[in-house]
């Protein structure tokens, strides 16, 4: 009898067994997977964040200018020329340190963060759909900047800031003496929305792209698939961050000029923004982004796909 009931026994808990070991190896993490991770992440934005830096610093002048007027403005091409003839080629690369530093950090939270967000939504919603994947780009995004901000405010005065050529670190400690250390979290609000919609947008596009192209076009993985995917993610993004970049930089840059030191908050300045110099001013430095950021997201993803290749990652 008890020789009868051993085998269904045995193979049910077999069965059950098994199912709870593939759960606890879903739920385990190791620390190189972390690394692997973060690592992957960190290195390709950090690539794209270096090579695409003159645009971001054009960027940034090209949404200080006229503020709470409205007016001819001047263009990416004529502004560059401006530059480099009154401030000299190193100019476009005012605040590369503070920027790389970001980037890494940045880059791997928001891209380290993405593919276990989403993981853990798979396991306790079982579905995979495209409101996941925003959540989870959203909360990457979000959790990155707020934990990278005084980098950006650095990066952001540093790229305005002519004079100053005396390095990051005395940067940081005359914002700090000056305008004490919240001051380095100034913008943090608009900056956690840009970052919790441009990673959405970027990750949750790219992701949905590369399904779409697999599945209707002959298209498999490798290059080119990451590439015309990026183009599309790198499109959607900038259309959806443009106006929120524009209100973030003009809140960080509030004590370097006295036109911008008039907004309490980031609905605040989006308002005056859109009173005073019409709905075109949230999209000053709209060209410039998407020179930067379509780029920087092929770069990114291209190279993250790659890395994570040669580490032994599965594709985003």
């Amino acid at each position: 009898m008890a020789g009868e009931s051993t085998p269904p026994a045995t193979g049910k808990t077999l069965s059950s067994g098994s199912m709870e070991v593939k759960e606890r190896r879903k739920w385990i993490v190791s620390a190189s997977d972390v690394v692997s991770h973060f690592g992957t992440s960190g290195m390709s934005v950090a690539a794209a964040t270096g090579i695409t830096h003159p645009l971001d610093v054009l960027k940034v002048r090209l949404q200080m200018q006229l503020v709470g007027q409205r007016g001819p403005l001047v263009g990416m091409g004529r502004l560059s020329l401006q530059v480099v003839e009154s401030e000299g080629l190193r100019s476009l690369y005012l605040g590369l340190a503070p920027a790389l530093t970001r980037s890494v950090l940045y880059g791997g939270l928001r891209l380290g963060l993405y593919e276990p967000s989403k993981y853990l939504c798979e396991l306790a919603f079982e579905s995979t759909n495209i409101l996941v994947k925003i959540a989870s780009g959203a909360f990457s995004g979000a959790i990155a900047t707020a934990l990278t901000n005084p980098m950006e405010v650095l990066k952001v005065r540093m790229q305005m800031n002519t004079r100053s050529r005396l390095g990051p670190i005395y940067e940081m400690r005359r914002i700090a003496s000056e305008e004490g250390v919240r001051a380095l979290w100034k913008g943090v609000g608009p900056a956690m929305a840009r970052a919790a919609t441009l990673t959405a947008s970027q990750l949750a596009t790219y992701d949905e792209s590369k399904q779409a192209l697999i599945k209707y076009t002959p298209l498999e993985e490798g290059f080119h698939l990451h590439l015309i995917s990026s183009i599309i993610s790198g499109t959607v993004s900038t259309l959806m961050t443009a106006p929120m970049d524009m209100v973030k930089t003009r809140l960080m840059l509030q004590r370097e000029s006295s036109c911008a030191g008039m907004y309490r908050n980031g609905l605040h300045c989006a308002y005056q923004v859109l009173r005073t110099e019409g709905p075109s001013g949230l999209y000053k430095g709209g060209l410039a982004i998407f020179t930067r950021l379509a780029p920087q997201t092929m770069i990114t993803f291209v190279l993250c796909e790659k890395l994570r290749g040669l580490a032994g990652l599965k594709a985003i």
